[in-house]
């Protein structure tokens, strides 16, 4: 116990939030390779759990009480969690309401976010911090041989929720690499499997997906319709490459890269020229608060500074690249914040600046199936 408090001390002193978590952890216990597969399970659980909670406890306690408390909020039940929690509060409650009642004294979930940034519509302040206690589930989504697929996962117990026809919601640390065949699933959040309902691809048409990442909206909207062309952007040639080996897995024909920073307007142009797409795929970057409930240290670390700087880059990289959609197009903003100042005024000043018509425009409130939050909206070029 004594090692692990040392690790635990060192961790939270040290760490600043300048990496993600997941990260920051994997690189000390390289550094410490005496740390057994238990303790390194703990030492995360302690500090995710810390991330989460510490705010909203109360102020003046041990970080050992603290410790204890995060861990029984965030509905810890491992058995190398347990001797951390203090024996009056076991077993721990499932019930998260339940779980609050018993450290009611000093417990304040609006500690978690003092800022006085507008959300966007459709989003309740309480419910989206009360849902960065627990950790969204893990989502799949299946491309083929769904009947299989499900077969495999009862054959090994796995349990799991069937959201709808292809989508499947699992605990998180589902053995599926295991299990699954990888060209038979895609991991892909709920929320952001929902953005392709806006997406209404036809047949034979080039698409643009700018901030492109990794691939996940370029592979749906190959699922959806296989026969488009996609040109993909990102400003990380590895990130690329990662959407290049992906689009190989799922057998698709391999899109049309450029690494480019999409809000200089004059890089974009001498990589695409003349070429107008029929749809533009514009998931921006932004402060990710959407997906805090996966990523708990950057809430603990946000600064509301960080809004004006991302608003100006979205509006910037959405206004370039609005200038490639073919008239009679249509333009899809994605945002993985539920901030209205990059979702709504974003979309409002896109409007002002192009002529674009606006649509469709919402949050995915992912919180009560435990899933991410998005924001998406569709604009078409007159």
């Amino acid at each position: 116990m004594r090692y692990i408090w040392q690790h635990i001390h060192t961790i939270t002193g040290t760490y600043h939030g300048d990496v993600p978590l997941a990260h920051f952890l994997k690189d000390h216990f390289r550094k410490h390779p005496k740390l057994g597969s238990r303790d390194r399970k703990v030492i995360s659980d302690i500090c995710y759990s810390l991330y989460r909670c510490e705010k909203v406890l109360p102020s003046n306690i041990a970080l050992e009480e603290k410790v204890g408390s995060a861990l029984y909020l965030c509905g810890a039940t491992a058995k190398h969690d347990l001797p951390f929690i203090p024996e009056h509060l076991q077993p721990v409650p499932p019930l998260l309401a339940d779980r609050i009642v018993a450290l009611q004294d000093g417990f304040d979930i609006n500690k978690a976010f003092p800022f006085a940034i507008p959300l966007s519509a459709g989003i309740d302040t309480t419910q989206w911090l009360l849902s960065m206690l627990d950790q969204p589930r893990l989502f799949i989504r299946i491309r083929k041989d769904r009947d299989k697929t499900l077969a495999i996962l009862r054959e090994h117990e796995v349990p799991f929720e069937v959201v709808s026809s292809n989508t499947l919601s699992l605990p998180n640390g589902a053995p599926i690499d295991k299990l699954l065949p990888a060209d038979s699933y895609v991991v892909q959040d709920l929320s952001s499997q929902r953005t392709g309902e806006y997406f209404q691809p036809q047949p034979n048409q080039q698409w643009y997906d700018c901030c492109s990442g990794a691939g996940g909206k370029s592979l749906l909207l190959k699922d959806l319709e296989p026969t488009v062309a996609i040109t993909a952007t990102d400003r990380r040639q590895s990130i690329l490459h990662n959407l290049q080996e992906r689009f190989k897995l799922y057998h698709h024909k391999a899109p049309t890269v450029f690494a480019a920073k999409t809000d200089d307007a004059i890089a974009l142009k001498k990589l695409l020229g003349t070429t107008l797409f029929d749809g533009i795929i514009c998931d921006v970057p932004c402060t990710g608060s959407g997906t805090w409930a996966r990523t708990p240290e950057q809430l603990y670390f946000f600064k509301p500074e960080q809004l004006k700087e991302l608003t100006a880059l979205q509006t910037t990289i959405a206004v370039n690249a609005a200038g490639y959609l073919k008239p009679g197009g249509r333009f899809i903003y994605i945002t993985c914040s539920i901030f209205r100042q990059e979702n709504e005024d974003v979309v409002a000043e896109l409007q002002k600046r192009t002529g674009l018509v606006l649509e469709h425009m919402q949050v995915l409130n992912g919180i009560a199936e435990h899933a991410d939050s998005m924001f998406v909206a569709t604009l078409k070029h007159p």
